[in-house]
């Protein structure tokens, strides 16, 4: 067996548990968006009764809070990671609720309001969406008055790891600021703060970048190590000849609240 059958091999083999990406060590090394994501709900869950996290994965980020709410609760669409995160925060007192797969945001019109989300209005003053699609809707409805939702979103453009397969670019609508925010104030929230940015992954090797890839399905449609493996091959030639593959993600960051009543 050659280094790169060893390479894919192990990333074909190696069980896709939650957003836990660790064991690859400094094979793939992440950059976050410019902003502190966790200094900004910690922030906010000081002054928050309860908290709302939609789309846990595994629950490592909601678990690596300082602090939490008296009441959190977290949701998942998928269902290997639903147990994942049941395991991770139910010692912390967190409950995690199966839920149904939200369309993504930019294939989303204005006014959706489904999938409903299995909580009653008006029982959070803290949502938080990272990285998950959302129904504006129905964040809104959950929301308390006043409450506050934050969401970071990253990526929205696979051309760059099509590329490093040497598959050509696909012509897709992006979620960006602009139809968030258009989503948000149709949902009758209003967007306090927002900011664009981005955040990059370093891949040291083709083994690491398939793993993502896995990990990550949509990034590169029907994407399988098997499917993939000559061109797996000719990145892994190419990262031994000029060293890692650096993708940068473009990213962004809103901060929305509920009017209050009165």
């Amino acid at each position: 067996m050659t280094a790169v059958d060893t390479l894919l091999a192990e990333a074909e083999e190696h069980p896709i548990e939650g957003w836990d990406f660790s064991w690859l060590g400094e094979r793939a090394i992440s950059q976050p968006p410019p902003w502190d994501l966790q200094t900004i709900v910690e922030r906010h869950v000081e002054r928050a009764a309860d908290l709302l996290d939609l789309g846990t994965g595994g629950g490592e980020w909601l678990a690596s809070l300082r602090s939490r709410p008296p009441r959190t609760v977290a949701t998942e669409a998928w269902p290997p990671n639903v147990e994942v995160a049941r395991r991770r925060l139910k010692p912390l007192g967190i409950e995690v609720v199966a839920v149904p797969a939200v369309p993504d945001n930019v294939d989303q019109p204005l006014g959706l309001d489904s999938p409903v989300l299995p909580f009653d209005a008006e029982s959070f003053s803290l949502v938080v969406s990272r990285h998950e699609s959302y129904v504006a809707e129905e964040v809104a409805r959950v929301l308390q008055p006043g409450g506050v939702f934050l969401t970071q979103q990253l990526g929205g453009d696979s051309n760059s790891y099509r590329a490093a397969l040497g598959l050509p670019p696909v012509q897709r609508p992006i979620f960006d600021l602009q139809l968030a925010r258009e989503q948000l104030e149709a949902a009758g929230l209003r967007v306090l703060a927002a900011e664009v940015g981005s955040g990059s992954t370093t891949f040291a090797d083709a083994g690491a970048f398939a793993y993502w890839l896995r990990a990550i399905p949509w990034l590169v449609e029907d994407f399988s190590v098997s499917a993939f493996r000559t061109e797996l091959a000719i990145l892994e030639q190419r990262l031994t000849a000029v060293g890692p593959l650096t993708i940068e993600d473009p990213a962004f960051l809103v901060e929305a609240v509920k009017a209050g009543k009165g």
